[in-house]
């Protein structure tokens, strides 16, 4: 009873909180709403037993992504992007498309109905948390991709501070 209240709390700050970041006119609120969706996500990841998850969702996106997307909110000129035409009249093509995803996402939930369980770690007599079971996958399963993205994401670093430096 509690979990399926808990759950609809949830998916309504996600819903809610959706739909105010693409229905407010000030960029500051829509951020905040967009602050609060993701927190609502979060609790979703919780309730689905996913911590792991639901820690990277809070620190990395609401503390991280959230805080980059204010201040760019602060320093771009909003008054100039304002009296710019804000639709180029492609209602069409953005119908197609979510007409496409939505084909897409009832095609994969149709494959993918009742081949799912939740909760039961896939190692035979260890019964590991969500944590210690991502990082026991990870680390042994996937350590190779694993290591491929940390190189990755060191290039981009590097090409961004490279791109950002003054030349003198």
């Amino acid at each position: 009873m509690l979990d399926t209240a808990l759950f609809y709390i949830f998916a309504a700050l996600t819903l809610g909180g959706g739909v105010l970041t693409i229905t407010r006119r000030s960029a500051v609120h829509s951020a905040i709403w967009l602050i609060t969706s993701l927190l609502g996500v979060a609790g979703l990841y919780l309730l689905q037993r996913a911590e792991f998850l639901a820690g990277v969702q809070v620190i990395l996106y609401v503390g991280g992504i959230m805080v980059l997307f204010l201040f760019v909110i602060m320093l771009v000129n909003l008054d100039q992007a304002a009296k710019e035409k804000r639709f180029s009249g492609q209602k069409w093509i953005a119908l197609a498309c979510v007409a496409a995803v939505a084909l897409q996402a009832l095609w994969f939930v149709s494959k993918g109905a009742g081949r799912f369980t939740l909760g039961q770690p896939s190692i035979a007599g260890e019964n590991l948390g969500n944590s210690e079971h991502v990082s026991r996958v990870l680390f042994s399963q996937y350590l190779l991709p694993f290591e491929l993205a940390s190189i990755l994401l060191l290039v981009a670093i590097i090409g961004a501070v490279v791109m950002a430096k003054k030349r003198i």
